[in-house]
């Protein structure tokens, strides 16, 4: 299941820092506008202690942990949706993506220059926000123009589809992003079709220096909270910097300096569990000597479902599932000992697969 969050955010707000951090993939970061100009890419595992946890009890030649793409796009400004600033042509960039991530500056330093000359994180999400509406309107109104001319055969596709962009339309124009829309579930299928950039789910990153990262909040990262609240929106608190030196030292080194900022774990841990959260995902786990694998899968995701998340002939010849949880196991010691004990269960095609099993798939085609 792949899975692509796309980063935006004005210039100099720690987009590309962050971006590094991240992927370790050294994309250009610099003091000034528009120093990414062609969209970076980078895959970004996330981090789950419960693989560690498996290790520990199953011998493996590797563990591979579940995935992000991340795309980190251009920093756009005021008027990016008319083409300023290298614009609208960076805003394509990010309409494939299952969930946007816009990184908010809620730190004061005269050193790093702000595109706007102050530091406002309400100021700077309101233009973030416009430019991703307008760029949105342009599309659903070339929608509404297309299903208006097609629907006059009064073809029941073309009319809803008609329909769903006149709603999109009058969304928008008032200001609204897509995701504020009440829709039914094939209204929601149009609109996921359309691929509008504000229909995709919202995560606010705080970007604070190291002083704020202790206590996780100031006055930017209020303000942010505040706005969050309103659109029901995750906010998480990070130090971009932190995160890109923590990447360069190594787990020792790395915990100490955690342990010396008042910090229980890296803000990159946090950003992905978030990212899953956002949109509706878990995992579940393979395990064995070859290897121990996260794979991801959408909240209540049947079994046959996950399995063919590894592979289609998994889902289509399903035949049962084999579970057992991660403590069962620490307290069996083994999975021989786990079967013994009856904890191993074995589920069919009905079961709604929990977050964190472990699961053998036997199947036939």
């Amino acid at each position: 299941m792949g899975l692509q969050a796309g980063i935006v955010g004005l210039p100099n707000v720690g987009k590309s820092t962050l971006f590094n951090a991240l992927t370790a993939a050294g994309a250009e970061s610099a003091n000034y506008p528009f120093c990414t100009i062609e969209p970076n890419v980078g895959v970004v595992p996330v981090p789950d202690p419960r693989l560690q946890r498996l290790l520990k009890m199953i011998a493996s030649k590797q563990v591979i942990p579940a995935s992000v793409e991340i795309v980190d796009i251009a920093g756009l400004v005021r008027g990016a949706s008319q083409g300023e600033g290298l614009g609208n042509q960076f805003l394509g960039h990010i309409r494939n993506v299952d969930a946007v991530i816009q990184v908010v500056r809620c730190f004061d330093d005269p050193d790093v220059v702000h595109v706007d000359g102050t530091i406002d994180p309400k100021r700077d999400i309101e233009t973030i926000q416009l430019e991703l509406i307008l760029a949105d309107l342009q599309s659903a109104e070339k929608r509404a123009d297309r299903y208006a001319k097609l629907a006059k055969a009064g073809d029941r596709e073309a009319l809803l589809n008609r329909d769903v962009s006149k709603k999109l339309v009058e969304l928008l124009s008032a200001g609204k992003p897509a995701r504020a829309g009440e829709w039914n579930e094939e209204e929601a299928a149009i609109v996921r079709q359309a691929q509008l950039i504000t229909s995709r789910p919202l995560l606010y990153v705080c970007n604070v220096d190291e002083k704020t990262l202790a206590t996780g909040t100031n006055a930017h990262v209020e303000a942010v909270r505040a706005i969050a609240k309103d659109e029901g929106a995750i906010v998480i608190v990070l130090c971009a910097k932190v995160e890109a030196e923590l990447r360069e030292l190594d787990p020792e080194d790395r915990d100490a300096f955690l342990q010396d900022l008042g910090v229980k774990e890296p803000g990159l841990n946090v950003l992905a569990r978030a990212t899953y959260d956002l949109l509706g995902l878990q995992m579940y786990f393979t395990a064995g000597p070859k290897e121990i694998r996260a794979w991801t899968i959408r909240r209540g995701a049947k079994a046959p479902e996950a399995a063919g998340v590894i592979h289609t002939d998994f889902e289509r010849g399903f035949i049962r599932a084999e579970c057992y949880a991660i403590e069962d196991l620490e307290a069996c010691g083994s999975e021989g000992a786990l079967r013994a004990a009856g904890k191993l269960r074995v589920e069919g095609k009905e079961y709604v697969v929990r977050d964190g099993d472990v699961m053998h798939f036997r199947f036939n085609v």
